[in-house]
């Protein structure tokens, strides 16, 4: 969430405009489609379109963010009689992505087993660049529906509730470029509803200011109700809707453990027998975006301190990006270089960065290839990757602040202490607080789940079971299902 923050005051909204057609896919996408194909003949974007295993695919991508015209619509009612219209960043691959996918698939899974739906699914890419290698690693299934969702027929302005699935930057007006949510502004839909989370202790007065423009605002967690309220925005608006997590997919009993040493990788620090086929004894594993926010710091150092070559354990990050580099190697080597951390006289334990891209299908298989799974993060709106390990039964070790308070347990994983509260000190939220997580506790935390296997393999069953039992796509889709009913009744 880094959009410049001088935006000017919004307008006031105008009346509600009753019977009005609208098309959901904008005519303005085009020129957004135009840029794109223009980029497209680029050699970057060449060598990527390549990577995609048959000649559709890249069509499918275009067919996705292009706009479907309107022809013969004005005559046209759909049913059923209201629609939801979900605008995210569907294609970036990122946070926003991943749990929006998880609110599609859960609702379109749940309304195909209703016999009258009261309401048409579609989606609109929003909020976020796209991301051909993301598209890439989705399963056919998921484009398919995809395109079917995008492609789905117009309603009545005051027969739609919007969604505007991305940070309040990203809303009308945008403060960055991106399509607008709304689609024409506030006044003329039926509902238009801001889902959004924040991953430090307050949210910014512009982005409180574009909360109070919503209907309504959906957050995941009672941490964020209490941030939001707190901040001014109205508590009368602030709805609590967790989110869904897909245990069929993220299922340790369907998948085999992908080989890592197989995969791309870069080993980055420690020291590796090309010529031993042993593998290590204990492997940990961080998902995240390269970014102070995520703890990598943390992490580097409380493992680098803890473990020597002669523990025969190896730290595995996958990371992307953030407003930065690839060069992720360079980093850590960097970061080491100019700590006080001193070599161990056994050697650094292993540090690898995963080079490969690992597509969305293949993440349960990488799970599955690890023994536990730590993100010492300073805050999170939720923590996708977090959930999806504990969904693979991995104990997972994360700092106990922010978004994932709502699921930790020490029953179901291994909360991380933090020493205190430090202070956001660059970007648009400098000056808002978040966790600083201790050291030396997941280092205590890190040997401990080494050390005691089958204690971590039990709070791994827990927390799957906890994210069955609380958080299935059939559980959180009947919640969005009944908070729209409720919205519906309200205005009806």
């Amino acid at each position: 969430m880094d959009a410049t923050e001088n935006q000017e005051p919004h307008q006031p909204r105008p009346n509600r405009t009753p019977n009005l057609l609208f098309p959901l896919k904008p005519i303005y996408v085009f020129s957004i489609l135009i840029l794109f194909l223009a980029i497209s003949f680029s050699t970057n974007l060449y060598r990527r379109a390549s990577l995609f295993p048959n000649p559709n695919l890249y069509k499918e991508f275009l067919k996705f963010i292009h706009f479907t015209p309107n022809v013969n619509y004005h005559n046209k009612v759909t049913e059923p009689p209201y629609c939801v219209l979900w605008m995210a960043p569907f294609l970036s691959g990122g946070g926003y992505s991943s749990e929006a996918w998880s609110y599609i698939l859960a609702l379109n899974n749940y309304t195909k087993n209703q016999k009258n739906p009261f309401f048409k699914l579609s989606i609109e890419q929003h909020g976020d660049e796209q991301n051909i290698e993301f598209w890439n690693g989705l399963s056919s299934e998921m484009r398919n529906l995809a395109i079917q969702l995008h492609q789905n027929e117009e309603c009545r302005f005051n027969q739609t509730i919007v969604i505007c699935h991305s940070e309040p930057g990203a809303w009308y007006p945008p403060l960055f470029e991106t399509l607008p949510c709304p689609l024409s502004g506030y006044g003329k839909f039926m509902v238009v509803i801001g889902r959004t989370m924040f991953e430090t202790d307050r949210v910014n007065p512009e982005h409180v200011k574009r909360c109070n423009m919503m209907d309504l605002v959906w957050v995941p967690t009672d941490f964020h109700v209490n941030a939001f309220t707190q901040s001014g925005v109205d508590p009368t608006k602030v709805r609590k809707i967790v989110q869904p997590v897909d245990f069929k997919f993220f299922d340790p009993y369907k998948v085999e453990p992908i080989d890592l040493a197989s995969i791309g990788r870069s080993l980055v620090l420690g020291f590796e027998d090309v010529n031993s086929k042993k593998e290590f004894k204990f492997v940990f594993l961080s998902i995240f975006k390269w970014e102070y926010r995520k703890g990598w710091d943390v992490l580097l150092r409380s493992y680098l301190k803890e473990f020597s070559l002669v523990d025969n354990v190896a730290l595995y990050l996958l990371t992307n990006p953030y407003h930065s580099d690839k060069d992720f190697s360079n980093k850590i080597v960097e970061y080491v270089e100019n700590s006080d951390l001193e070599t161990p006289v056994n050697g650094w334990s292993p540090v690898y960065v995963i080079d490969d891209h690992i597509p969305q299908v293949d993440l349960p298989r990488l799970y599955k290839a690890a023994d536990v799974f730590v993100l010492p993060s300073r805050g999170e709106g939720w923590g996708r990757p977090i959930v999806e390990a504990m969904a693979m039964s991995l104990p997972v070790i994360t700092t106990n602040w922010s978004g994932p308070t709502e699921y930790l347990r020490d029953e179901n994983s291994y909360p991380l202490c933090f020493e205190g509260m430090s202070e956001v000190t660059q970007g648009p939220f400098k000056g808002h607080l978040w966790a600083e997580p201790s050291v030396d506790n997941l280092r205590l935390l890190m040997r401990h789940v080494m050390s005691n296997p089958e204690e971590g393999k039990s709070k791994g069953m827990q927390a799957r079971l906890d994210m069955m039992t609380r958080f299935s796509p059939d559980i959180v889709a009947k919640v969005v299902i009944d908070n729209l009913h409720e919205i519906v009744e309200k205005i009806g």
